[in-house]
């Protein structure tokens, strides 16, 4: 993990832990040295973090990953002046189906207690869906993705599908998509939406980054464009404010 924090040190501070991308096989946290630099500018201890990657490391070792680096982070960041009950996770692509699963199912939530919130950009969520609807979505067979990190073989696809395993009980979550997303991307931000409202009691918000194709949206942090700033870093700082409250 990289952690950059604010020069001016200051006790609880929210601590926002971030996710690469990559498709499970490949990215690495200095890809999103900007995020780092953006986090730390408004105020936040912001980590960024690498995790095992496929076909090496498959299902379900991310989100396996995501709740060690909580774990560290709960015994560490207090160092950096970070709030260690005020933890937001957040990812795009791969890192966000990583986030996602970590804090949606609570078989893979830390003992420790639950983050205080998630913000998912641009993930794959279910990958029964992708697939078994691979032609209309317009992904390759073999799929160089989702194969390496879910395998080709699974007896219930359901059970490796995270909007199929959502459990955990509701806490902040922002659902984020861009305009010019993939066509996968889009259909599985409205799915897991749908069912985290209809089916689990959550209020997520639901985000829709103008202009944006899959990539650019998260390399824009740090730059004049304050599309998906602004709302990221809004949504951390209600989390921040909340944990403050129950404490």
């Amino acid at each position: 993990m990289d952690i950059y924090f604010p020069q001016n040190h200051e006790p609880a501070r929210p601590v926002l832990l971030y996710l690469h991308g990559g498709g499970f096989i490949r990215g690495d946290k200095s890809d999103r040295a900007n995020v780092g630099w953006w986090g730390a500018r408004q105020g936040f201890v912001t980590v960024l973090a690498n995790y095992r990657l496929a076909p090496e490391a498959q299902w379900p070792s991310g989100a396996h990953d995501v709740r060690a680096a909580c774990d560290h982070l709960r015994d560490l960041c207090g160092a950096f002046g970070g709030n260690p009950n005020a933890i937001v996770v957040a990812g795009e692509s791969a890192g966000a189906a990583h986030a996602a699963a970590g804090v949606l199912m609570t078989e893979f939530q830390s003992p420790k207690g639950p983050c205080a919130g998630v913000f998912l950009l641009s993930g794959p969520y279910d990958a029964q869906l992708e697939y078994m609807a691979r032609g209309a979505l317009g992904i390759p067979t073999p799929d160089p993705r989702n194969d390496a990190y879910f395998g080709v073989t699974h007896p219930d696809w359901a059970a490796v599908s995270i909007v199929e395993c959502v459990d955990a009980a509701p806490l902040p979550v922002a659902v984020a998509m861009t305009e010019r997303d993939l066509p996968q991307m889009q259909v599985q931000a409205g799915a897991l939406f749908s069912r985290l409202v209809t089916r689990h009691g959550f209020q997520p918000d639901f985000l829709v980054i103008p202009e944006h194709n899959h990539f650019s949206a998260a390399a824009a942090l740090g730059t004049e464009d304050q599309s998906l700033a602004d709302p990221l870093a809004r949504f951390v700082q209600a989390c921040a404010d909340r944990s403050h409250l129950q404490a």
